[in-house]
């Protein structure tokens, strides 16, 4: 890594949102930005230094696009590890680690080093097959996950009853205790390799249930001290064990009886740090730059009360995306819009997010309901 930030040639393997907000922060600090991603209408294409079309997942387009690079991040999981590995063997460095990658894009995995590590997560089972969850005669209800390539509620299915059998994966998966919980909830850690660490205060997230995305997210949560700094201490915990340089983001259930499980962890910026941009004195995007770069990590102090909104597309419409009630929700102080850049709109498609700020939290929610029925994407 160069002493001068500004001559660190990055390169970021996925050109999406995420990249997206990774760029506007890395301007501030004058870094050169290179873009790997599959669309060539990517968010990213027209901020970044250079921006390369490639699958993120082959191994020789992600080993070319990067051994003249001195740092490489992520903004997806599904990357070419072996690739990466290699880069690192030959003085590329790469933040968050191939090995961390590597164990957070397979959910067994995941499962398995929660419990090898005492981080309390739900009950589960390793299945191989559809075949091997039909004879396995396993009580209902329960979650069924894909071990790989699942994302955005996509590789996720609630298995009921036996009428839900035709549903379930053919593919290697996970089956969990379904946990009537009470709330998700999320923290978000930054650690950089002086071992620094620090974690945003404690969300809580609503979800679009027929999406299976977080739609709706409060921070700074309202929960008890004593559930606050349970949820700050795993993430700590995880992060540790891990040894992981850059974002973690750690997603939990709060169960009805108090009890707090680990559900995924994401090692990158993600969803729900997105209100962090203006709720924040540091942004999760600016803090994962911080800590790939060794420098010192900066506050994570909430600068007032923030609701984050997912701009998602609206059921039924396909096609270039239109914005409904931008001018109507603009009106009103304290809110943010992010659109991210997609020319096409499709349903349950993130387009953009909505933050907002103000310093009565019930004042937030009702600008944050507003805005909800007010900014539709269309086409």
């Amino acid at each position: 890594m160069k002493s001068n930030i500004t001559q660190t040639r990055l390169g970021i393997l996925g050109g999406g949102q995420l990249g997206r907000m990774l760029i506007q922060e890395a301007i501030n600090f004058n870094l050169s930005i290179s873009i790997l991603d599959p669309d060539a209408n990517a968010p990213c294409k027209n901020i970044c230094d250079y921006f390369e079309v490639g699958s993120i997942s082959d191994y020789e387009t992600v080993y070319n696009f990067g051994k003249n690079l001195d740092l490489l991040t992520i903004e997806i999981e599904k990357v070419n590890i072996e690739a990466l590995e290699d880069l690192e063997k030959e003085g590329v460095t790469v933040f968050p680690q191939p090995r961390i990658i590597r164990l957070i894009q397979d959910k067994g995995l995941q499962k398995q080093f929660f419990k090898e590590n005492d981080i309390p997560t739900s009950e589960f089972q390793l299945i191989a097959n559809k075949e091997q969850l039909l004879t396995d005669k396993i009580p209902f209800p329960y979650i069924q996950k894909l071990r790989k390539d699942g994302y955005d509620g996509k590789g996720v299915v609630k298995i009921v009853d036996e009428s839900d059998l035709n549903k379930a994966f053919e593919q290697a998966s996970i089956v969990e205790k379904w946990i009537d919980f009470e709330k998700e909830i999320a923290v978000i850690i930054a650690r950089n390799e002086n071992g620094q660490t620090k974690t945003f205060p404690l969300v809580e997230m609503d979800f679009n249930k027929e999406a299976n995305l977080v739609e709706f997210l409060i921070s700074p949560s309202t929960y008890n001290f004593e559930i606050q700094q349970k949820a700050d201490k795993i993430a700590r915990d995880i992060a540790d064990c891990l040894n992981i340089v850059g974002l973690l983001a750690v997603e939990m259930f709060v169960t009805k009886n108090g009890e707090i499980l680990v559900n995924e962890l994401a090692p990158r910026p993600h969803n729900s740090g997105h209100h962090t941009i203006e709720g924040n004195v540091t942004s999760q995007f600016q803090q994962h730059l911080r800590a790939i770069l060794n420098l010192p990590l900066g506050s994570t102090a909430s600068i007032a009360n923030a609701v984050m909104i997912n701009l998602l597309g609206e059921a039924g419409y396909e096609g270039p995306a239109e914005y409904e009630g931008l001018k109507e929700v603009l009106q009103k102080e304290g809110v943010y819009v992010h659109l991210y850049g997609k020319v096409f709109t499709k349903p349950f498609r993130k387009m953009g997010h909505v933050t907002i700020v103000d310093q009565d939290r019930n004042a937030a929610i009702e600008k944050a309901q507003f805005v909800k029925e007010k900014l539709k994407v269309k086409s």
